[in-house]
């Protein structure tokens, strides 16, 4: 087995708060809402919670808001668990509604109960559940949003204020009691999940699905694919058929394809910050449905096609933004690293490397590796960390400074060896004064408040 960052990191001497400037960081906060403050030092050391379940620096608070094996209000079963990604949508009245996925997969702890006219195949366990909460927390309605999809790890909101979770898995009908194929994007209708149902956007592709970010001039939806083994996954562009058309919109297809940089065949080998690519190429997928083939295996001509090893997290600033985790040599990738942020320019078709995380590069995380990300209120990026022993959520300033935000204490292994489940979903709300985060396992939604924009 190999060494896992903290090890790494404990080994050197460098477990710890690492900081160091990323000269090029600041391009992932320019004409943002969060570029007004992103030099802040960070909000101080977490304090212990005397409950044992999520550490905060002074002056914040959280709130539990659903804890997975618990009863559903809506009377439809049990709350799921592996709760991951998340997003939050303005209600009335000051209300919030927040979709939240399910990483379920066959056999899964507490699965996502099946609902008519809400599953896709009765098999599958994961699928979204959706909280309406009022201005104080509390929860107003917490339901099964969709159901019987697979692995539903990330997503992205789009610009008309829906969600499109992501299967992560490429799992066809007839394996292991599935009725259908899976590893498709569905969109989700946080207000009233029953307007749009279980169907799944087969022209946006059938892959390892992790996250994606739509563009709100042109439409255009970004997607990252996290496939396990090698080749690695592409990074896709989806251009919908009905560009910005609002709810259902994407149904009506659309042409899906992947980002090729010439003679460039792995992103882990790009290793210095600021490195630009310019006039990147956009492939079609030659079967989207990958009825015979996965698409990362198709045959995309002599040139080929790029690949990256754990691309997961994405989100639109001012461009769109995407994350690989960690690439190993050891496992297939042309180099090693402990995650990349990557920036593409839709207008000028460039594509530029921004931060590099890891021992002798820009920014040390003091755990593992970034995963989900979010633009923050107070400045930054908000950083879940992935990897074992993810215990954390981190800040990270224009600066390059890099801080804790929270740190969960449920301990799900032994008191000779502890583990803790990783954060995911991290989101903000619409009015930017809450900070929404899942704890994967067990299954826990936090709400926290505090000074995010001191």
């Amino acid at each position: 087995m190999s060494a896992t960052r903290r090890q790494v990191l404990a080994r050197t001497g460098s477990l710890g708060l690492s900081i160091a400037f990323a000269g090029s960081i600041s391009e992932i906060f320019a004409g943002t809402a969060s570029a007004r403050s992103a030099g802040r030092r960070g909000y101080g050391p977490l304090i212990p919670d005397p409950a044992g379940l999520l550490d905060l620096p002074k002056g914040f608070r959280y709130t539990v808001l659903s804890r997975e094996g618990g009863r559903l209000p809506s009377d439809e079963g049990r709350i799921p668990g592996n709760h991951d990604g998340m997003a939050a949508f303005p209600g009335r009245h000051g209300r919030v509604h927040l979709v939240r996925n399910h990483e379920n997969r066959r056999r899964s702890r507490v699965p996502v109960p099946t609902v008519a006219g809400l599953t896709y195949d009765p098999a599958g366990e994961g699928g979204c559940t959706a909280l309406e909460l009022d201005r104080h927390h509390r929860v107003l309605s917490e339901r099964v949003a969709i159901a019987g999809t697979s692995t539903n790890c990330a997503g992205g909101p789009t610009p008309w204020h829906t969600w499109l979770t992501c299967e992560e898995t490429e799992v066809r009908a007839g394996q292991d009691g599935h009725t259908k194929d899976h590893g498709f994007v569905f969109e989700v209708d946080p207000y009233d999940p029953r307007r749009t149902g279980a169907v799944p956007l087969t022209a946006m592709g059938r892959f390892q699905h992790e996250a994606v970010a739509v563009d709100p001039e042109s439409g255009t939806v970004y997607e990252t694919e996290d496939a396990f083994d090698k080749p690695f996954g592409l990074f896709y562009r989806f251009r919908p058929a009905k560009p910005l058309g609002g709810r259902g919109s994407l149904r009506a297809g659309g042409r899906l394809q992947a980002l090729r940089i010439p003679d460039v065949g792995d992103l882990s080998a790009v290793q210095e910050t600021g490195t630009t690519f310019r006039h990147v190429e956009w492939v079609d997928v030659p079967d989207p449905l990958a009825r015979q083939t996965p698409i990362r295996f198709q045959d995309f001509g002599p040139r080929g096609i790029t690949h990256a090893q754990k691309l997961e997290g994405c989100y639109w600033g001012s461009s769109v933004y995407f994350v690989s985790s960690f690439a190993r040599s050891a496992d297939g990738s042309a180099a090693d690293h402990y995650g990349q942020i990557w920036r593409y320019d839709p207008d000028a078709r460039r594509l530029t490397l921004v931060v590099v995380f890891g021992p002798g590069t820009d920014i040390q995380l003091p755990g593992e590796s970034p995963d989900n990300i979010c633009l923050a209120p107070g400045g930054g990026l908000m950083v879940c960390e992935d990897g074992d022993g993810a215990q954390h959520v981190y800040g990270l300033t224009r600066r390059g400074t890099v801080h804790p935000v929270a740190r969960n204490r449920q301990n799900i292994g032994t008191p000779e060896k502890p583990e803790w489940g990783e954060f995911a979903g991290v989101t903000f709300s619409p009015d930017q004064r809450t900070m929404y985060v899942n704890c994967y396992t067990p299954g826990t939604t936090f709400a926290v408040t505090g000074p995010w924009e001191d």
